[in-house]
């Protein structure tokens, strides 16, 4: 399933997800968090916070935007576990310091876990589509990224991450149906976690396409894999070799990876996805460095990309990852950043005389 802006040209720009909070923004989710809000005043700020996102994205051009998942600022960490039964929040295990993992929520799982009414993504797609006429995308998070801050062993309901993983495989497949129902044509399924744990004891790719499965040839479905965000910082050797394999038998129609955090390191690896039959969603802005990239930069980094025969046509341009650890003025110029770079290299001013060669034909 492929989509293309209305002028056919290649090269779209899209978003990973999330997109950053202004200082109002984060005022009035801590303001809720103490129990300053009522009802309708949060429901206020949330929309208003989409609101923004989308005109961000909108004033830099980007193609395919999302809803900048300003509607999951929530209550918790892992906005999705306050759609479940069966757990209960634990109490970080360190609140002083520098920031790092072992200060967000953990979650005691008190029995088996369900979602009776959903994990929300379908209402907040429902809400976004009605505020805008761009092609729009949608995000959830995979099976085993979801089952990351859950407790799990010997003596516990799940005995092990994969047992607590698979738990929620039908949720996803229900959350899925209802985009696909309200009528979701791009999503984009957010699993960092098997970049992060390559070696984990985990057949994610059953894992995978079982919580796909509803979606598959309904939508354009994609799967975002990173090395972790939370403050900026990743979490594990940066590598998708380890795990390419896995990644290339995921049902879906285009990955979406990083790679300008990484110096551009591994791009050789488009060219094995696209050879392998999928399309690329390619980091070509940092969203981890305070530096804003100028447009030439991005187009080199774009005409590194296919220089190395990956086509223009199969190949998406985005941040690394979503903004929600970056302050908005960066993410904004960042953005505009690039559509300008992608429109040099569109125009054939870049210094990449392959890259000309390969737009054109």
């Amino acid at each position: 399933m492929s989509l293309e802006p209305s002028n056919g040209e290649p090269l779209l720009t899209s978003v990973v997800g999330s997109h950053a909070h202004p200082g109002w923004f984060a005022h009035g989710i801590a303001a809720a968090e103490r129990g300053e809000f009522g009802p309708a005043d949060l429901a206020e700020l949330l929309a208003d916070g989409v609101d923004l996102a989308i005109r961000d994205q909108g004033r830099a051009g980007i193609d395919v935007i999302s809803d900048g998942e300003m509607r999951r600022a929530g209550f918790f960490t892992a906005e999705f576990y306050r759609h479940l039964t069966g757990v209960e929040a634990l109490p970080a295990e360190r609140r002083l310091g520098v920031g790092a993992h072992d200060g967000l929520h953990r979650y005691a799982v008190l029995e088996r876990i369900a979602a009776p009414n959903g994990l929300g993504a379908v209402a907040e797609y429902t809400a976004a589509r009605s505020r805008t006429d761009r092609p729009l995308k949608v995000t959830v998070p995979g099976p085993y990224t979801l089952s990351g801050r859950l407790t799990y062993g010997a003596g516990e309901v799940y005995a092990t991450r994969v047992a607590a993983a698979e738990a929620f495989v039908p949720i996803l497949q229900a959350e899925l149906s209802g985009l696909v129902a309200a009528g979701a044509s791009i999503i984009q399924i957010d699993e960092p976690s098997p970049a992060i744990h390559p070696d984990a004891p985990a057949d994610f790719v059953a894992l995978f396409n079982a919580a796909v499965e509803p979606a598959v040839g309904r939508a354009r479905l994609g799967a975002h894999l990173c090395f972790g965000n939370f403050l900026g910082r990743p979490l594990a050797p940066r590598s998708y070799r380890p795990i390419l394999p896995a990644m290339l038998d995921f049902a879906v129609d285009e990955l979406v990876l990083e790679f300008a955090n990484r110096e551009m390191a591994e791009i050789g690896i488009l060219r094995e996805i696209v050879d392998a039959g999928r399309d690329v969603a390619a980091g070509v802005v940092d969203v981890k460095n305070s530096h804003v990239e100028t447009a030439a930069e991005v187009a080199a980094r774009i005409d590194a990309i296919l220089a190395i025969g990956v086509p223009p046509e199969r190949l998406t341009l985005v941040p690394d990852c979503g903004f929600s650890q970056t302050a908005r003025h960066l993410a904004i110029a960042k953005l505009h950043a690039l559509v300008a770079g992608r429109d040099i290299v569109r125009s054939g001013r870049s210094t990449g005389a392959t890259t000309t060669a390969a737009i054109r034909t």
